[in-house]
């Protein structure tokens, strides 16, 4: 993240999807049904159930406080640092970038609580292994700097420094491991360093993290071990 980090202008605030995603509010409500017949209605109500949140007053039920990750604590970000989105219908999530705070866990829950940031990230962990999530999956948080990278992540800050090796605790490496194993399975995201990148590697961005001291392969290893052990069948206890 960095103390530096602010969200370019072309996805700062309430900004609107890029114009080939466009569907105007008329054909929206239309339906579709009075154009060219069956098929051109059907592409129209496919299109509604995908951009829902592009029609004036429609809200889609949410759970106050829900999670998408088994174990986190929800803390909500500001909502100037954040876009509502209905992902992944709206905009397909194939990646996981991985920053790192330049500070610490309270600092990055302070900054990305303030509306003036101008960005955020889905996810914080601590040190101790302990995760927020500050925005939902479903939702296109301001933290990769790049408006389409933005759209299709899931942005997860660590607290501690790039410069400094021993931010990298054990119980940090798991439980962000595991976390990303999670999005990974959800989003059927490969377990790849082309999928799975830092911030460093975002077109356009000025970052360097996760740094230098972030061990990739260590981390990997990790996230395909939790994977796999989250696809492996429970055992069950043959009676005596």
């Amino acid at each position: 993240m960095g103390a530096e980090k602010t969200e370019s202008a072309g996805d700062a605030g309430q900004a609107e999807p890029p114009p080939e995603r466009a569907v105007s509010r008329r054909a929206l409500l239309l339906g579709g049904t009075a154009v060219v017949g069956v098929g051109t209605a059907l592409v129209a109500r496919d299109e509604l159930g995908r951009l829902w949140w592009r029609i004036p007053g429609v809200v889609k039920k949410r759970e106050e406080g829900a999670v998408d990750a088994r174990g986190a604590q929800w803390i909500a970000a500001s909502s100037a640092n954040w876009r509502r989105a209905d992902r992944p219908d709206d905009y397909e999530i194939d990646r996981v970038v991985i920053h790192v705070v330049q500070g610490g866990y309270r600092t990055a829950l302070k900054v990305f609580k303030d509306p003036g940031h101008g960005a955020a990230a889905h996810y914080v962990v601590r040190k101790d292994g302990h995760i927020a999530q500050m925005i939902r999956e479903l939702d296109v948080a301001f933290h990769a700097g790049n408006r389409n990278m933005n759209e299709r992540s899931v942005g997860i800050e660590h607290e501690g420094f790039v410069e400094k090796k021993e931010s990298f605790t054990d119980a940090m490496y798991e439980a962000s491991a595991r976390l990303t194993a999670g999005i990974c399975e959800r989003y059927d995201i490969p377990v790849d360093r082309e999928h799975i990148i830092g911030h460093v590697e975002v077109e356009g961005t000025d970052h360097t993290d996760p740094g230098p001291y972030w061990d990739w392969d260590r981390y990997l290893r990790l996230v395909r071990r939790e994977r796999d052990r989250a696809r492996r069948p429970a055992r069950t206890r043959t009676p005596a």
